[in-house]
């Protein structure tokens, strides 16, 4: 006896069988569908990436970013508008190794090789805006003849060569001096000496100089720098403060009075700067 005939059908229905659902009540709550988004996810991300570019005028090699350091100087006391268009036309992140460049905008020291450092833009700022403020400087409207003591990578020469007449630079170190020439060589920078030897000894070929500025610091100003400041030139340099600790900046102004040439000096603020040694490497 077969069975199987007497036991109803459960699939597939008949298409007789089938029949249209009901109307949903309208009281009945609408039931949320969510639409399937297969793309969502890489629309998301796309976005999400956007948001991570910098806009456009805002990289490294752009005006905008070196503004933005010179506002925060501005800021921060400096208020030499010469000065501060001098920073803002020179390229830092250029003048560090390329790992470092993403902190060349930040107000802090970074290491050049050689136990040297690139100075903070504050504190280069700072010594620069002093030398504005010099006699013949401020007579003149610009720093005339310069001497710096310490090229390093170049970054602060080439602040000083838009602010000066003339430059010359030296560097005790020659892959610091050879570092410098590269750097500053795409810069087309006018009235630009480098000079491979002993800071200590100046640059006694171009004196005299209306400023001096140095980029390490003794236990006092060596002679040959005094001897190299012009009348009514200004030299500014860190120097080992009178206590014995630390540095500070000494300002030092070449008087002309009555009572003949003299050098004026007062001490600014504490500083930390590389130490200055004789001789070259």
């Amino acid at each position: 006896m077969n069975q199987g005939r007497d036991k109803p059908r459960r699939f597939p229905l008949p298409l007789d069988k089938l029949q249209a659902s009901p109307a949903r009540d309208a009281r009945a709550p609408a039931v949320s569908r969510e639409l399937l988004r297969p793309q969502l996810h890489l629309q998301q991300a796309a976005k999400d990436a956007a948001r991570q570019t910098p806009p456009s005028g805002l990289g490294l090699d752009s005006a905008g970013v070196r503004l933005r350091m010179v506002q925060r100087l501005r800021a921060e006391g400096l208020q030499d508008e010469r000065v501060l268009d001098a920073l803002s036309r020179v390229p830092r992140h250029e003048f560090v190794d390329s790992a470092l460049a993403i902190q060349a905008y930040e107000d802090t020291s970074l290491p050049i090789g050689h136990e040297q450092t690139i100075s903070k833009p504050s504190v280069v700022g700072r010594m620069i805006a002093l030398l504005m403020a010099g006699a013949s400087a401020s007579q003149s409207g610009h720093l005339g003849r310069v001497l710096e003591i310490g090229t390093g990578c170049g970054y602060q020469a080439a602040v000083l060569a838009l602010l000066g007449r003339r430059l010359s630079s030296i560097e005790r170190l020659l892959p610091l001096h050879e570092k410098a020439r590269s750097n500053l060589a795409g810069l087309r920078l006018s009235g630009v000496r480098l000079v491979y030897g002993d800071g200590r000894l100046g640059d006694p070929a171009m004196a005299p100089f209306d400023s001096i500025i140095a980029a390490a610091g003794g236990d006092d100003i060596p002679p040959a720098w005094l001897a190299q400041l012009a009348p009514g030139g200004r030299l500014v340099a860190p120097m080992q403060a009178p206590s014995g600790r630390g540095q500070v900046l000494v300002v030092i102004d070449h008087v002309q009075g009555l009572q003949g040439s003299q050098f004026v000096r007062s001490l600014q603020e504490a500083v930390l700067f590389v130490p200055l040694k004789s001789g070259v490497m």
